[in-house]
């Protein structure tokens, strides 16, 4: 449970309850599976393919490497052709 911005601690005897936090970016990464992208981020800039996309967080695969950005962190996205 979600109070003032804050998960609540405690037991919960039934599924756990997500609330996005940013809907549209949610649904643009989402959108945007499989393609390639550049995310800037408060941190610096990441570039890939977008493999994955959750309601918190959003992966990205550039060769090896996959990078788990929180969607909270985005700044702007970027498709790439």
């Amino acid at each position: 449970m979600m109070r003032n911005g804050m998960y609540s601690q405690g037991t919960q005897s039934g599924p756990m309850n997500v609330v996005v936090v940013e809907p549209y970016v949610y649904a643009a990464l989402h959108n945007l599976i499989g393609k390639r992208v550049v995310l800037d981020t408060t941190r610096g800039s990441v570039s890939g393919i977008v493999m994955d996309a959750k309601p918190d967080h959003v992966v990205i695969k550039e060769h090896d490497s996959a990078f788990f950005v929180r969607i909270r962190e985005i700044v702007w996205i970027m498709p790439e052709n």
